[in-house]
């Protein structure tokens, strides 16, 4: 499937990662690589639960400034294909479960590149308020951060 990007609700963040990308794929399923970059420096993200199949939950929590951990992501995942895509929504929480507050829909694929994998993550909105919003809540700023973490992380830099 091929996602059309429409500049009234969608987000991207694409990057080139010099890692293959089954490295990449790693960093994005296995917790305590995940942990370690999901959230921007010096926050802390802790897994509650990551249950890598359609439907599964997708729980974080985030501890800014070494305070206690506080909410962060409630989600479900709607895709895990093997190296090549993960698609999650807070529109649903685990079971298929809808939730209180939708807001976004993530698409994070990966392919080959010449120079390592081409990453990119693709955020729709219901509304163009809410992708808006995400936009002035710092969506380049926060998810380049942790894009740029997730590459220094898997090309060996961190």
């Amino acid at each position: 499937m091929t996602l059309s990007f429409n500049p009234e609700l969608d987000l991207t963040i694409t990057r080139i990662i010099k890692a293959p990308r089954s490295a990449v794929w790693k960093a994005w399923t296995q917790r305590a690589l995940f942990e370690q970059w999901w959230v921007p420096a010096p926050a802390k993200c802790r897994i509650v639960a990551m249950d890598l199949a359609p439907g599964g939950a997708f729980v974080t929590r985030i501890s800014e400034n070494g305070g206690d951990f506080q909410p962060h992501l409630d989600a479900c995942f709607l895709a895990v294909d093997d190296q090549r895509r993960l698609v999650f929504t807070n529109a649903l929480t685990g079971g298929w479960r809808p939730a209180e507050q939708p807001f976004m829909t993530a698409v994070i694929a990966l392919s080959d590149h010449a120079d390592g994998t081409d990453y990119t993550a693709h955020v729709m909105h219901k509304s163009n308020a809410d992708r808006s919003m995400h936009e002035e809540m710092g969506f380049h700023d926060g998810w380049g951060t942790v894009a740029r973490q997730l590459a220094e992380l898997v090309e060996g830099k961190a």
